[in-house]
């Protein structure tokens, strides 16, 4: 029973042995030529207008020491987690930030850059970091440890908190949607409700989790400048 319920998140469906799920993927750039028209139409003015308030966030962030330019970074980042995360709300489209491959490999990479950057551009900054200030003597070797911890465990945690909140609604909806065929009829319409609003839920997650994940990665940079 469990593995026939995870196998919904495994990539099966194959070209020459190619996952074409993993093309899911990429069905986030068919939003984009709506920027290139003529006439900006509604699709553009709101998406503009959500570019530019996470612009200024991300800015004030950053601080005023941050390059220019480097909020596009988390707003690519933003979108195209957004746009995974709702396509795979799509029937038969995979979700592919539900995978630990796809949500790992992304802050694995952003996480390890940042170390680079600062280790060898902020040296110093970064071992004053690790002791918060007034920290007593005697337990400088225990912040520097757990501190030290602390650092290492941020893109696992990244990660595992996109695709652990991908997967639990993914889940719910597949558990509920399955014990439909034995149900009566006077009770399928109250499932349908809540599937509803289960999808509605679903939405506000993916919006959330893909705000989350840009915001603490603005933060993590922060700390390196």
């Amino acid at each position: 029973m469990m593995s026939n319920l995870f196998s919904i998140f495994d990539p099966s469906t194959n070209l020459f042995n190619l996952p074409l799920n993993w093309m899911s993927t990429f069905l986030g750039l068919m939003f984009i030529p709506y920027t290139f028209w003529f006439i900006p139409n509604r699709h553009f003015i709101i998406w503009n207008m959500i570019i530019t308030k996470l612009h200024n966030e991300f800015k004030n962030l950053l601080g005023p020491n941050s390059f220019n330019g480097s909020t596009f970074i988390f707003i690519s980042l933003f979108s195209f987690i957004i746009f995974n995360n709702f396509l795979g709300l799509l029937p038969y489209i995979f979700t592919s930030t539900s995978h630990l491959t796809l949500s790992l490999s992304l802050s694995l990479s952003l996480w390890l850059s940042f170390m680079f950057y600062g280790w060898i551009n902020n040296s110093q900054h970064m071992f004053i970091h690790m002791i918060p200030q007034g920290t007593p003597p005697i337990l400088m070797p225990f912040m520097v440890l757990i501190e030290t911890i602390s650092n290492i465990i941020r893109p696992g945690t990244l990660a595992v908190r996109l695709t652990a909140n991908m997967i639990a609604g993914h889940l719910l909806l597949t558990l509920l949607s399955s014990t439909g065929i034995n149900m009566p009829n006077y009770l399928i319409m109250f499932l349908i409700l809540i599937q509803i609003l289960l999808l509605t839920l679903e939405s506000a997650v993916a919006i959330i989790q893909s705000y989350v994940i840009s915001i603490l990665s603005t933060l993590y940079s922060s700390e390196v400048n």
